[in-house]
């Protein structure tokens, strides 16, 4: 079955474009088909999105497990993310052999890989992350990922730069794993020796790091000032102000993207939920313990989009930061090339999600 979708403005993940956009046994490109003929707004690759904690009511940590995957990708798919990086946070080793296990066993349409945040991270800035569970990273544990790294399409590991060394940050990316900086209190030149090491990404950036200061640059600094660092964001204008969100963006022209930091709650109706055994609840845009302490993020990559018009970002800037650009870090999903995977998503007028293709196939929402 084919489609020629036609009626609307065109982003390619990276620039406007002319349209249409024809869809042929599931891939883009070829002849086409039925026409489908949309009311303006804007057609573009679905969301990319490489932190995603659960969905649907459910959390990976509570249940790594297969038919969680699947719920998650399609919680996520209806919400527009159609290529996501399930997350496992900071989690005994057997937990995380179990995500490990789940996702290079399972073929779930819309699961790209892997996302490791923790548990080797700064006690100091472990965040919401269960503080019993964090620790340093030891032979086993490098053995254990560096073998995930070569069976899985995609694994990120998210590292404290002051809690692994540059060796161990060069074993992993030797063995193909995408290594990430976060949760971190390391100063600016620990940050640079991970990133000479091999680390190229910065995990949610501003949020559980040392901040920058003008003698203390913390991996804020580094990750502004370096280009080889591409970095995530929250983009619900709580996580990030806006003019440290404006500021950022104009540091770094190129390498911002945009993360849901997706939690049980997103595309559900719940108000609360549980990590660890603790409560997090879901009020006004916020996902909190009862400390007050920030856990993940109630918020979907459409609404990043809207958010980061709201501020001043040039359009097609916005749309690349959750498309594109996370595409290229993992390099897959994102674009509208000829050939690809057939994941795209129509925007109405307002930024508003309408419709969701995968494969071709239109979906639910």
């Amino acid at each position: 079955m084919g489609l020629k979708v036609t009626g609307a403005r065109v982003f390619d993940g990276v620039r406007l474009t002319d349209g249409p956009v024809t869809v042929t046994q599931g891939r883009f490109g070829g002849a086409g088909g039925a026409e489908v003929v949309l009311d303006g707004g804007i057609l573009m690759p679905g969301f990319v999105d490489l932190q995603v904690n659960g969905g649907d009511g459910v959390m990976f940590n509570d249940a790594p497990t297969a038919e969680t995957l699947g719920r998650m990708a399609q919680a996520h798919a209806r919400l527009g993310a159609t290529t996501i990086l399930p997350t496992l946070i900071t989690a005994p080793r057997e937990v995380v052999a179990q995500a490990i296990e789940a996702v290079a066993s399972a073929d779930i349409p819309g699961i790209a890989g892997l996302h490791l945040e923790g548990p080797h991270l700064a006690l100091s800035r472990k965040g919401a992350h269960t503080a019993a569970y964090v620790r340093p990273m030891d032979l086993e544990d490098l053995a254990m990922l560096c073998d995930a790294a070569q069976r899985l399409p995609v694994l990120k590991v998210t590292v404290a730069p002051e809690v692994v060394t540059p060796d161990q940050i060069a074993a992993l990316v030797q063995a193909g794993a995408l290594v990430s900086l976060g949760h971190s209190d390391c100063t600016g030149a620990q940050a640079l020796a991970a990133q000479a090491a091999g680390a190229t990404c910065v995990t949610h950036l501003f949020n559980a790091m040392s901040q920058m200061g003008g003698r203390t640059p913390g991996l804020v600094g580094a990750a502004l000032a370096t280009p080889a660092l591409r970095a995530g964001v929250i983009a619900d204008l709580i996580h990030v102000d806006a003019l440290s969100l404006k500021a950022a963006l104009a540091a770094k022209p190129e390498g911002l993207f945009a993360v849901s930091d997706a939690m049980a709650v997103a595309g559900s109706d719940a108000r609360a939920f549980h990590l660890d055994g603790r409560r997090v609840a879901r009020h006004e845009g916020r996902l909190t313990l009862d400390d007050g302490t920030l856990a993940g993020a109630d918020l979907d990559l459409a609404t990043a989009v809207r958010n980061l018009l709201s501020i001043g970002v040039p359009e097609a800037r916005a749309l690349h930061m959750v498309t594109g650009a996370p595409g290229a870090v993992i390099g897959r999903g994102g674009r509208l090339d000829a050939g690809a995977p057939a994941d795209f998503v129509w925007l109405d007028e307002t930024y508003q999600l309408r419709r969701v293709w995968r494969a071709g196939q239109e979906i639910t929402i």
